[in-house]
């Protein structure tokens, strides 16, 4: 190599450099998103939309436009604190300490590891609180969406860790044990093994997890009950049974949702969505869901799922065993990593913890096509709900449920690419029958 030549980066370095481009222009695309947004829902604050003025009130309107740049200032905080809290786990060291602290406590071993997991969490969920709690009692205050009350806010909370250690936990010890016994291919099996969790989940979550925090009572009106049932029978759709949820206890947002897996699926309407929409406009509302049945929407994702999750336990099985990616993100890794010959330290759950902080800064320039797939399985869920119930009584039931939610008729059209999983209502609406009341 000629004396003058520049010498080639070393892998820990270029993946440091990296890292720190890749979180910048990340946090600066979405400070500019979030910006735009604030600019034009202002910009159009002062007058209700053409094609909704018959229907919204121009209070309405105004609602709408303060609550989105009360959430979009809001986000503004919590990006920039985001990014601070993954440098400080990061480049600043925050990780590598907690680890050294540990390993110094309760030395190499299964327990070390689970105790960083779960320290890890801790610490992440008590500087999220602030914010959650600022969001919960005062902004969702403000714009009157609150129910919650301190003690409930706090239930769910100490419910929350509670199952997050009895259920996490032991997922982690699994996924930790395999990656430290199960060779080179462990990936494969913890992949194997997290896919199977997730579809055990999906039928356990319905009958035992989310009872905790919610009351279901079956649906008692007869009539709607026996209209829903005809829709779904039109539709092939099975359900075990029709529930309202008391989602009154904690926020006015409204919403309908099919829950379980297989023969266990049920269908869950909130009550605050019951008592919003007129029948027709409920039923319109579940046909849009059932669309979702129809075109598979929820299987081809499941699908993409397991496919990107293969990808990432693989990409994983990879990193973990590469020296520099620890000493790139700031982390000193086992002593065998670094020094060959030398005693083992644990490291499976820093690989895990570190993959997950900076996979998130990688893929955050895909939301743009995540979020149009999304918008495209919307407007064919509305197609099909068109043809098995009242184009009108659906127009109607979003009009309703939009102004109802406080959700802006005028966002920023770069902002929707980026972050709007359903269209925006004036694209939804224009497809429709104009939304006279059902």
């Amino acid at each position: 190599m000629p004396a003058d030549a520049p010498a080639a980066l070393s892998p820990s370095l270029a993946l440091t450099l990296a890292f720190v481009a890749a979180l910048l222009a990340g946090l600066w695309l979405k400070l500019w998103l979030q910006s735009r947004q604030i600019r034009h829902v202002m910009r159009h604050r002062a007058q209700v939309p053409a094609a909704f003025a018959q229907r919204v009130p121009l209070a309405a309107h105004q609602k709408a436009a303060d609550y989105t740049v009360a959430k979009a200032r809001l986000g503004l905080l919590e990006m920039a604190l985001g990014a601070a809290v993954l440098l400080g786990w990061t480049l600043l060291g925050g990780l590598d300490a907690l680890h050294q602290a540990l390993l110094a406590w309760l030395g190499g071993g299964m327990l070390q590891q689970l105790a960083l997991l779960a320290a890890f969490a801790l610490i992440n969920g008590v500087i999220d609180l602030p914010l959650s709690l600022y969001q919960t009692f005062v902004l969702e205050q403000r714009y009157g969406f609150n129910q919650m009350t301190l003690r409930l806010w706090l239930a769910d909370l100490a419910k929350s860790l509670l199952l997050g250690a009895l259920i996490g936990l032991p997922i982690a010890a699994a996924i930790l044990g395999l990656m430290g016994s199960a060779g080179g291919l462990w990936w494969l099996w913890a992949w194997g093994l997290w896919m199977g969790l997730n579809l055990l989940l999906m039928v356990v979550y319905p009958l035992f997890i989310a009872p905790l925090f919610n009351k279901f009572e079956p649906l008692g009106d007869e009539s709607l009950k026996a209209r829903v049932t005809a829709l779904m029978q039109r539709c092939g759709f099975t359900a075990k049974g029709l529930f309202v949820m008391d989602g009154s206890r904690r926020s006015r947002h409204a919403n309908a949702y099919f829950t379980g897996f297989g023969a266990g699926k049920r269908v869950v309407f909130y009550d605050t969505l019951l008592k919003q929409l007129a029948p027709a406009e409920v039923e319109a509302v579940l046909a849009h869901e059932l669309g979702h049945f129809h075109h598979r929407h929820i299987v081809q994702r499941m699908v993409m799922m397991f496919a990107l999750s293969l990808a990432g336990f693989a990409l994983l099985g990879w990193l973990s065993g590469q020296a520099w990616f620890y000493a790139g993100l700031g982390v000193r890794p086992g002593l065998d990593l670094l020094v060959p010959g030398a005693p083992a330290v644990p490291h499976d759950a820093l690989a895990l913890l570190l993959f997950l902080l900076v996979v998130p800064v990688f893929t955050v320039f895909l939301a743009p096509l995540f979020a149009q797939l999304s918008r495209r399985h919307e407007f064919q869920a509305d197609a099909y709900a068109m043809t098995q119930a009242s184009g009108a009584a659906l127009a109607s039931a979003l009009l309703k449920l939009y102004e109802d939610n406080a959700s802006t008729l005028t966002p920023d059209p770069v902002y929707v690419k980026f972050h709007y999983s359903h269209p925006p209502a004036s694209e939804r609406l224009a497809r429709m029958p104009s939304p006279i009341t059902a």
